[in-house]
């Protein structure tokens, strides 16, 4: 049976084997680190002076630690050039040479890092032909050392596979040069430069990976505190709705419980006032059943209704009482007419006081307090001020997330909130919450 070949079609692409697409990508990426930009202008960015020691330099110091970087790469390439011009052969040119050629490529890793290691790279060759230099070939002692640095530097400026390539590079200069001019020198050492310069590459290669790592972290716990800060939010949020579904359910059941009840206590009631009286009651049976049903879900399965109604303002005595046995000592000041106001207000002004005390507790144990109530004709003004933390309790640690909860309770009543420290150390919490004025009778 005669065997038929198919040939691909004009246009449509031949497929390829594993190994010439990892060639392929293995080549796109040398060509990406170590060609395409590279002289680009990439200068060395100023060191951070937030680290463990350089935070407590001050004056002039703290500023010129900014340039620690720039001296230590500087530094390394007055070395080189040192051992480059100790270690020439045949005369001051010979010395200039080797200096030029060790003490260039290592401070041109400050603006131009893969430049500096090509110039490095052909200045290798360069100096060990005209420095003379037989016994160590094809590494010079000042190429040597140069190419060791700019080795370092470049990788820690670049990401891991530039150093991978650049060590490659290396590797195949120094076996081409030993297997083709190494007969004419006493002796080569390209071995005891690989080894040493894979020592530093992995050691570089080491700290990208830590860096890397605590990046990751840091990113990590960025978006953990978001989240936590969210699910608290979320958190307070379920709370008020609980104690608004408490509320409102106790009044519409007020309402459902009078309006049934009114008709019996007028004699011979018309019709009329009957029917609007059952009218009334089956709207607040029904708007308290729809409030169930919708609010009833931000209860935890666990979550028991309180047997005693919310707490208002005029439980604020028996909170201080408690907060004054914690340790806390605390004053309250009244001003204005006392009077009594909707629920929710008087709620969500027992909770901000409550909250505000305890954030006072924990982050300062042992000051003193001072609660201010005023009563306006507008609404219902807190301040609640604490001073610095004094005694041998350490304050304990927090994340701000009552006042995130105070937050959301004085937006939910449109009204105003300011937090800031005093001038002797302490905190305070100002919040004023509008009451809607209520129509007199006719």
């Amino acid at each position: 049976m005669p065997q038929t070949q198919t040939t691909p079609k004009q246009g449509q692409a031949t497929p390829r084997s594993p190994e010439f697409r990892l060639a392929a990508d293995a080549l796109r990426g040398l060509r990406q680190d170590l060609f395409h930009d590279a002289f680009a202008y990439r200068p060395l960015p100023r060191m951070s002076v937030d680290g463990p020691i350089t935070r407590h330099l001050r004056g002039s110091l703290r500023q010129n630690a900014v340039w620690t970087p720039h001296a230590v790469v500087a530094f390394c390439g007055l070395l080189a050039a040192v051992i480059g011009a100790a270690g020439a052969k045949g005369g001051g040119m010979a010395e200039l040479l080797s200096l030029a050629f060790a003490l260039g490529p290592i401070l041109l890793t400050l603006i131009r890092p893969v430049g500096a290691f090509w110039l490095s790279f052909v200045s290798a060759p360069i100096t060990a032909t005209f420095g003379n230099s037989w016994s160590d070939w094809p590494w010079p002692a000042g190429a040597f050392a140069c190419h060791l640095v700019v080795l370092a530097v470049v990788a820690l400026r670049t990401r891991p596979r530039v150093a991978a390539w650049m060590w490659v590079l290396t590797a195949a200069y120094g076996i081409f040069s030993e297997t083709l001019f190494g007969s004419r020198h006493y002796a080569s050492n390209t071995a005891p430069f690989l080894v040493f310069s894979a020592m530093i590459l992995l050691g570089v290669t080491v700290i990208h990976i830590r860096r890397s790592a605590a990046r990751e972290v840091t990113a990590q716990q960025t978006v953990t505190a978001h989240e936590r800060s969210k699910r608290t939010l979320l958190e307070e949020r379920t709370t008020i709705a609980r104690e608004l579904h408490d509320v409102v359910a106790h009044h519409m059941s007020v309402v459902a419980i009078q309006a049934e009840a009114a008709p019996y206590r007028v004699e011979n009631p018309p019709p009329e006032l009957e029917q609007a009286f059952a009218t009334i009651r089956e709207n607040a049976v029904a708007a308290l059943t729809e409030l169930r049903r919708v609010l009833g879900v931000v209860r935890a399965e666990d979550y028991e209704a309180p047997d005693a109604p919310q707490p208002t303002l005029a439980d604020i005595d028996a909170l201080l009482a408690n907060v004054r046995e914690a340790g806390l000592t605390v004053e309250k000041v009244v001003t204005g007419a006392v009077r009594e106001l909707p629920q929710g207000i008087e709620l969500s002004a027992y909770r901000i006081v409550q909250e505000a005390l305890s954030n006072s507790l924990r982050h300062a144990p042992g000051a003193t307090a001072r609660v201010e109530i005023g009563y306006v004709l507008g609404g219902l003004g807190l301040r609640i001020v604490n001073g610095p933390a004094t005694g041998l309790i350490k304050p304990s640690p927090g994340a701000g997330h009552g006042i995130t909860g105070m937050r959301e309770r004085v937006t939910m009543l449109n009204g105003e909130m300011t937090t800031e420290e005093t001038d002797d150390g302490g905190y305070e919490v100002t919040v004023f919450l509008p009451v809607p004025p209520t129509e007199d009778p006719v």
